[in-house]
């Protein structure tokens, strides 16, 4: 299967809701779009422990979105 520069890919995962949002502010920052996918999983089962948020950029932003994420997360 061909894959999309457009297609959606996780860049970061967590089970805490604040991480995700920190995360896709670092990226705005940064003039990356991304998406956060599985955060009202809380509301629906009581936890996101399960799978946690997941974070989502376009395959062209991966690269550059792990390497800001990885100076600011860690």
């Amino acid at each position: 299967m061909k894959t999309d520069e457009n297609s959606l890919v996780n860049v970061f995962i967590s089970i805490y809701l604040h991480e995700i949002y920190l995360a896709k502010n670092k990226l705005a920052l940064k003039n990356i779009d991304s998406y956060i996918f599985d955060d009202n999983l809380n509301a629906i089962i009581g936890t996101t422990i399960v799978e946690g948020c997941k974070l989502k950029v376009k395959v062209k932003d991966f690269e550059k979105a792990k390497t800001i994420l990885n100076l600011y997360l860690t």
